[in-house]
């Protein structure tokens, strides 16, 4: 529950600061994660992404299939880095901040090309802060630290960040579901 709080909170602030670029298109999110107080924890995210990269292949589509649907295209790399790619939409470019999930709340601020960021969850309990840079209209590299709560133990996580924007078309990438407002 824990790992899959730091990895939903940090897909939620990469994708915020990719839409915050108001650039519609495919965007590719690299991200790694580091644990310097819990190398435990460190252990159970690079052991569950190489369980997610040692998947039977059908297994592994069907997963790949199930996240597509949710507008997704994640891939791991050497080193503990994932990358997610999204597609933003000229919708969803207009609609800042992003849609949030229920038991959060946000706050988002920007001075210049630096794009700040903080959350606070009740439901798992955890928060965040963060901070994002774009170099240009098509790259920005950023940092956040995610700290969650799990039977009264804290674990806090570093997150290094970059995006980089691939293109116009998004081809089998699908945006993902919007919520109506």
């Amino acid at each position: 529950m824990r790992i899959a709080f730091i990895i939903s909170s940090v897909f939620i602030a990469s994708l915020a600061f990719a839409q915050s670029s108001n650039k519609p298109g495919l965007w590719e999110v690299t991200s790694k994660m580091t644990a310097p107080a819990n190398p435990q924890l460190a252990k159970q995210m690079e052991e569950a992404q190489k369980a997610m990269a040692s998947m039977p292949a059908a297994q592994r589509k069907q997963m790949e299939e199930m996240m597509a649907k949710q507008g997704v295209s994640m891939s791991f790399g050497a080193g503990g880095t994932t990358a997610v790619k999204v597609c933003i939409t000229p919708d969803m470019a207009n609609r800042l901040p992003i849609e949030q999930r229920q038991g959060c709340t946000y706050k988002f601020s920007q001075s210049g090309a630096t794009h700040n960021f903080s959350f606070q969850c009740t439901n798992p309990p955890g928060d965040g802060e963060g901070q994002f840079t774009f170099s240009d209209a098509d790259n920005y590299s950023g940092k956040m630290r995610v700290t969650s709560t799990q039977g009264g133990k804290k674990d806090t996580m570093d997150i290094q960040t970059t995006g980089k924007f691939l293109g116009t078309n998004c081809g089998n990438v699908k945006p993902m579901p919007m919520a109506t407002k």
